[in-house]
Order: structure tokens, then sequence, then C-alpha cells
């Protein structure tokens, strides 16, 4: 179980970069995999809707919106998945009760979980693609809300496309964070083209001064 969380992603979030961590850090992310396997309830929903684009505008079904960076990984799609993950409200608490009584584990805790999100959604985007490829359709990469100019505001029309307050228990504050906090949300386009840059994640967002970014070439291995 623990080694679907990659652990190159939690050093990422710690700041490590390319580096290893020390053998104290190294431990401490082992223990914080562990105990966040045990409390996370990994959920998902996905649902399929047509995209339409007018005079630069994005039409994706249950959202609208303007932004040059989606339309840009759009092109050529006339279809969309639009999904919603999270780790479930357990991680939530963990991480409330070590932000409390132990800050240095609350931080590693946090790099860990983003860390286990990111797979969650990695692998039913792969789960996902082998599905299209049957029927000869190809899925570019999984583009969400904040990447590049794609806007948060986006958030509560997308969210409520895929009901994901009755299904997963996704819900936004007054400031537009999804609760759980560990919650992801994305847009894959569906294409009739192969052959299209699979890039994602940081590959895929043009805000390149991101102290979180991935540098060129970092693989994602375990």
């Amino acid at each position: 179980m623990e080694d679907r969380v990659r652990r190159s992603e939690v050093f990422r979030y710690l700041g490590y970069g390319n580096r290893i961590p020390d053998e104290e850090t190294g431990e401490l992310a082992e223990e914080c995999i562990k105990e966040l396997l045990r409390v996370s309830e990994e959920r998902i929903c996905v649902r399929e809707f047509p995209v339409t684009v007018r005079d630069g505008s994005l039409d994706c079904g249950c959202f609208q919106t303007s932004s040059r960076s989606l339309l840009k990984n759009l092109g050529g799609c006339a279809r969309v998945l639009v999904m919603a993950a999270t780790l479930g409200t357990g991680v939530d608490r963990l991480l409330l009760k070590y932000g409390k009584l132990f800050m240095a584990r609350a931080v590693v805790m946090q790099a860990a979980a983003a860390a286990l999100i990111e797979e969650v959604c990695d692998r039913n985007f792969e789960s996902w693609r082998k599905e299209y490829e049957e029927k000869g359709l190809y899925l570019r990469p999984r583009f969400s809300p904040g990447y590049g100019d794609f806007p948060l505001s986006v958030q509560k029309d997308l969210l409520g496309g895929l009901e994901a307050g009755k299904r997963l228990g996704i819900t936004l504050t007054e400031g537009g964070l999804m609760m759980p906090s560990k919650s992801v949300t994305a847009v894959i386009g569906i294409s009739p083209v192969k052959g299209f840059c699979r890039t994602e994640g940081c590959e895929a967002c043009e805000k390149k001064d991101c102290p979180y970014r991935r540098s060129l070439g970092q693989g994602r291995e375990t």
C-alpha cells in the first residue's frame, strides 16, 4: 500500500527538489504515509460533457470560462471529462491534529497527503486512458483550476455539475477553497488524435516561479 505514494513527490512538496532528505525526515515521511493510508477514504467521480468554443470562451457543459490555457489544452476536442477526487475528512482531521500538537509532523503530513491525492488522480487517469483508447479516442493532460489562467472561480459550477457535494462530500468555503482540503478537480480533453504531448501537473502550468514546481526532466518514480 505504501508503495503507491511517490516519495520523490513528498520530498518535492517539502522543498527538497532532487536532493535526498536527511534520515530523520525520511523516517518521518514513512510514518506519515502509513498513518495517512489508514485514515484515507479515496473517492472520485467523473462525467463526460460536450465542449464548445465561442468567441474564445469555452463551454464545458457544467461551467464556462475564457481561459486561454485551457483552450490551448483542449484544442481539437469536442468532449471532455470533468473529474473530482478527495481523500476524505479523516485526512483533514489528522492534519488539524498535528497542526496543533506537532508542527514538524504536520508539515510532512501535508506533503504526503498532497502526493497521495496526486497518485489517486494519476491512477484513475491511466484507467480512463486505457478505456478511451479501446474506443479509438485519446485523453489530453489533466488540467486543474488554478493552472495558468484557468480560474478557481469555476469550482462552484464544476463541483455542482458533478454533484460532488452529494457524491463525494466536497464543499466550498466562502473563500472558494475545497473541503476536504485534500481534494482535486480537473478537466481532461477527449481527442480523436493520438500523439498530443501528455504533459501534466507542473509541466502543464505556466506559473514558472512556483516553489513546488518540478524541474524539467524530473521523474515521478516512488
